[in-house]
């Protein structure tokens, strides 16, 4: 069974040269999501989740970034494309797990 979350958030990109764009998933969410299903997770803190943001949907995972005590989720350059998101955007999305 998926559980979904539905969320809107800000995208930013890692500072590493070429850095993949991600939004971060509010923090009262991610411990929601910590607490029940922790016990899924894979290496780094990566549960694997389905992600749509406006008519894209697509197969990705989420990973827990424990300086921020939340979990983020990577915007691939094909959906950033499609959706025409630009950094520092506001963006609905929606992720099951």
């Amino acid at each position: 069974m998926l559980i979904n979350y539905t969320f809107t958030a800000t995208t930013w990109q890692h500072t590493a040269p070429g850095g993949w764009y991600f939004v971060s998933m509010p923090v009262e969410m991610a411990a929601e999501i910590r607490e029940h299903l922790k016990w899924q997770e894979e290496g780094w803190g990566r549960l694997k989740a389905i992600a749509e943001t406006g008519n894209s949907k697509w197969e990705t995972a989420i990973w827990f970034d424990t300086k921020h005590k939340t979990y983020i989720l990577p915007l691939k350059a094909e959906i950033r494309k499609k959706e025409n998101i630009v950094l520092n955007q506001e963006i609905e999305v929606i992720v099951w797990i």
